[in-house]
């Protein structure tokens, strides 16, 4: 979608949004890899109790990544936690972690896996930057067993 229909408030529904994604076939399979992490990695992130999940499709409009994953952790500590277990979960599905940055009091964490990006937030410093706004025209990843927001 183009800036000019989004200012127009010709917004489409998450649920098209997901839809959309749902839909588009990519049979390459370094892609299917990707969405297959990303999806196990939103479901580690629902089994650990984060809170707000929310899986960004943004091939069509990123150059450097394809996935974004966003959640908000409960403590600072479950937050660096879960940013290792992810680590694991890419080494099943043969990715390797680019690299982790942590700000002082660990409220944003972002793991970068080069074509998906993690950020866990605790939720203040979640809604002071507002990553949701600024990728709204990407489509969400339905993820199984979790409520569309």
């Amino acid at each position: 979608m183009d800036r000019d229909t989004s200012a127009l408030g010709n917004v489409p529904s998450s649920e098209s949004r997901i839809l959309e994604v749902q839909n588009r076939k990519d049979d390459s399979p370094y892609q299917q890899t990707l969405l297959a992490f990303s999806i196990e990695a939103a479901k580690l992130l629902q089994d650990r109790h984060c809170e707000d999940i929310v899986l960004f499709d943004v091939r069509n409009i990123c150059q450097i990544t394809d996935y974004i994953l966003i959640a908000s952790g409960t403590s600072n500590r479950q937050i660096k936690a879960v940013a290792d277990e992810l680590k694991e979960v890419a080494q099943t599905h043969d990715l390797d972690r680019l690299g982790i940055d942590v700000d002082a009091d660990a409220a944003w964490l972002v793991v970068d896996f080069v074509d998906v990006v993690v950020h866990l937030f605790d939720p203040p410093t979640r809604a002071h930057y507002d990553l949701e706004m600024l990728w709204n025209d990407a489509p969400r990843v339905k993820v199984p067993g979790q409520h569309p927001r």
